[in-house]
């Protein structure tokens, strides 16, 4: 028996000798055998957040938020060397006495039950080896750990294998799981929180605070355990630790469905302006600060959570939605919304190519014209029904004034005027405009003017060119992403995002007043908000149908943002469609808006004109005069005939007054701020006739006449001369 245990040991030794004697050789001749520096760069997880930093999304492939080795608290560095590798910072890579022991166990047991593996080691194992259990793959890991010693310092190779090890529920590295179990970062977690992530790394499922507490706890007081007998605690502190409860606060990453429009938005973003593909990002560990505003997204998406918010619909297929609010002073993205039901990477209704209708004539029409200079907000435009070499637009009530101001043409919005001033101004012109948006055509007709295009625009677009018009005519391109920064800290280069005048001050500040009208009492007067609104709606009919609608828009911005909401079917067809227009989306902007600026102190903005442009008066109206009286007054003076009618409130109405005589009508007179008129030394054997006529020195025009009055006589009495 003692001959046997004399041979075993010899054997046993001779076995050490060789396993040492061959890690060396084997370093002096593969150098450095199988180690790509690139394995080591580790997957981090890429985190998306807000300005004010809050988290919005991870993107991962293994969710790892790597950590500096001087952000670990030397308690949790003591916990992790006392239970895998006390001896860390005396070997170089390989504890001989360790593997002297783990040979000796799989002599006695027969088998490969592996031990004995240095800190070293174990990295080496999870960066570049396969987990299978052979000698060949126990010899590569040697090599491995030896070579990793020689290029990297301690303190690299604990940081290494602290970032890498795996925690369990998918949390990768000790900072990710400190923040998973507890909800806080690494530097504050206490000495029995750190023992209890060095108890995981062994069986992270099997051991699981959450799943299994009694298992843990038992597996964190090993660990404090041998905490104690390395020196790292004394047995007063060893007890005290182990007495108290496994108190876990796990705070998995619940994706929000509010954001999930948004962060496709992102990731579509990253990769054309930055070249990020979404592996990248998967593994890149960057940080990308973007310009959306949770709260108001958070209130976006709810409001398209609500049935009552969208129209009616005649077939089953159920109405869609697109909605982007943006800071027009910047371009960025405060909240977008791809759909009702969004999916991740779904279609985006956002980007979404729509035929615009009546919200495009602001931009392909009115502001184009108002940039010639030949144009004013009162300019009469020709309300008729004219053939354009076979193109006939109509209005959609019917009804034709022959000539209406441009003002009332945005508001009421009408078609013949806007089709009659874009034919005039010349298509070119409004296409050159148009580029200045960002917006490209291939479209060459005057149909364009009524947003009858060949491939339509998204709602991003329109909420950006409309920014413009709120931006004193400076036009930002919309953008989702503020900064990007790598996984050093440094910010990736920002230079792609454009801005350019793309109007006129003065244009934009006219579109601006004109646009507050069709909100305040035209076509988008519909539903409530208090702030101050510009915008205009659009509508795009069914040719197939009567009535029916396949496009509803709303586009407008106060002082703060601008955006826009389109509402219509993915297919439209005869048997699905709209029942419905743009009094909708006007509705659930206002709505959106309503709620979004209850945290914000900027709601009482009102809208300022830029420097060194002329303000817009109100429009000047005309009256119905069909009491005109005139009187035939006798004095000691002579006769005088006193002309009385009821007017307008507003003084800046003008009357001609005019005189049947024998001559024929004759004016007399122009009366401002009056409803009455003296006609003096008339005589009393010829009386005439009298009729006035309001004129609007806006548009150089006259209204209708009043009733004809013929003069009639009426004699003072003695007290009535007094007076």
């Amino acid at each position: 028996m003692l001959k046997k245990r004399i041979i075993f040991s010899a054997v046993f030794i001779i076995g050490i000798f060789i396993a040492g004697f061959s890690v060396y050789l084997g370093t002096i001749l593969f150098g450095n055998y199988a180690i790509d520096n690139k394995d080591l760069v580790m997957n981090a997880s890429t985190t998306i957040e807000s300005s004010d930093g809050e988290l919005i999304s991870k993107l991962y492939v293994e969710n790892r938020e790597l950590i500096s080795l001087d952000d670990v608290p030397e308690h949790v560095r003591n916990a992790f060397i006392a239970v895998e590798d006390h001896r860390f910072y005396e070997h170089q890579g390989i504890d001989f006495r360790a593997i002297g022991r783990a040979l000796y166990r799989d002599i006695i047991t027969g088998s490969k039950a592996e031990g004995g593996s240095t800190i070293t080691q174990q990295l080496a194992k999870n960066i570049f080896l396969s987990h299978d259990k052979t000698w060949l793959r126990k010899t590569k890991e040697v090599l491995m750990a030896v070579n990793l010693e020689r290029r990297y310092s301690k303190d690299d190779i604990l940081e290494m294998y602290l970032n890498n090890i795996y925690f369990g529920h998918g949390a990768y590295g000790i900072q990710t799981a400190s923040l998973f179990y507890f909800d806080k970062p690494v530097n504050e977690l206490t000495i029995e929180e750190g023992a209890l992530l060095a108890a995981l790394p062994k069986a992270p499922n099997y051991y699981s605070p959450i799943n299994h507490p009694d298992r843990a706890k038992e597996r964190r007081d090993v660990v404090l355990s041998v905490m104690e007998r390395r020196g790292y605690l004394t047995a007063e502190e060893m007890v005290r630790l182990q007495g108290r409860t496994v108190a876990v606060q796990a705070k998995p990453l619940a994706e929000n469905d509010a954001y999930l429009s948004y962060i496709d938005l992102v990731l579509d973003e990253a990769e054309r302006l930055y070249h990020l593909s979404q592996e990248e990002l998967l593994k890149g560990g960057y940080r990308i600060v973007v310009e959306m505003d949770p709260q108001i997204q958070q209130v976006v998406y709810d409001a398209f959570q609500e049935e009552a918010n969208f129209p009616a619909v005649s077939g089953e297929e159920p109405a869609e939605a697109g909605f982007v609010l943006m800071d027009h002073q910047t371009g960025g993205v405060v909240a977008a919304q791809g759909g009702r039901t969004y999916v991740r990477r779904g279609f985006n209704r956002v980007t979404a190519a729509r035929q615009p209708g009546s919200v495009f004539k602001p931009l392909a029409v009115y502001a184009p014209a108002l940039d010639t200079g030949s144009y004013q907000p009162y300019s009469l435009l020709k309300d008729e029904l004219i053939d354009y070499d076979g193109y006939v637009p109509g209005n959609y009530t019917h009804h034709y004034q022959g000539e209406m101001t441009m003002y009332d043409a945005v508001k009421e919005s009408a078609n013949a005027p806007a089709v009659w001033l874009l034919n005039e101004i010349g298509i070119k012109a409004a296409k050159t405009s148009l580029e200045k948006l960002h917006i490209q055509l291939m479209d060459d007709g005057l149909a364009l003017g009524l947003g009858g295009l060949r491939e339509g625009v998204s709602p991003l677009q329109m909420a950006a060119a409309y920014g413009a018009f709120a931006n004193g005519g400076i036009y930002y391109q919309p953008h989702f992403i503020h900064k990007i920064y790598d996984r050093n800290g440094e910010v990736l280069d920002q230079s792609k995002l454009t801005h350019e005048q793309a109007f006129s001050s003065q244009t934009a500040w006219y579109m601006t007043k004109m646009l507050e009208a069709v909100v305040s009492d035209g076509t988008g007067r519909w539903g409530e908000f208090t702030g101050s609104l510009a915008g205009k709606t659009g509508t795009t009919s069914m040719e197939e149908v009567n009535g029916g609608v396949r496009d509803a828009w709303f586009a407008g911005y106060t002082p703060e943002w601008s955006g826009a909401v389109w509402m219509g079917c993915d297919r439209c067809d005869e048997n699905n469609y709209l029942l419905e227009g743009s009094n909708i989306p006007a509705q659930l902007f206002k709505q959106i808006l309503t709620d979004a600026y209850v945290d914000h102190a900027s709601r009482e903005m009102v809208f300022q004109p830029p420097a060194g442009v002329l303000d817009l008066a109100d429009p000047i109206r005309f009256v119905a005069i069909d009491d005109l009286a005139a009187e035939v007054k006798v004095g000691w003076r002579g006769v005088d005939v006193q002309l009385q009618w009821s007017g307008s409130d507003d003084e800046r109405l003008l009357y001609h007054v005019y005189e049947y005589g024998e001559d024929g009508i004759t004016k007399i007179a122009e009366v401002q701020g009056e409803h009455g008129y003296t006609v003096k030394n008339v005589s009393i054997f010829s009386l005439n006739d009298y009729m006035v006529v309001p004129y609007n020195p806006q548009i150089d025009r006259e209204g209708e006449p009043s009733n004809v009055a013929k003069a009639h006589f009426r004699f003072f009495s003695q007290s009535d001369q007094v007076s």
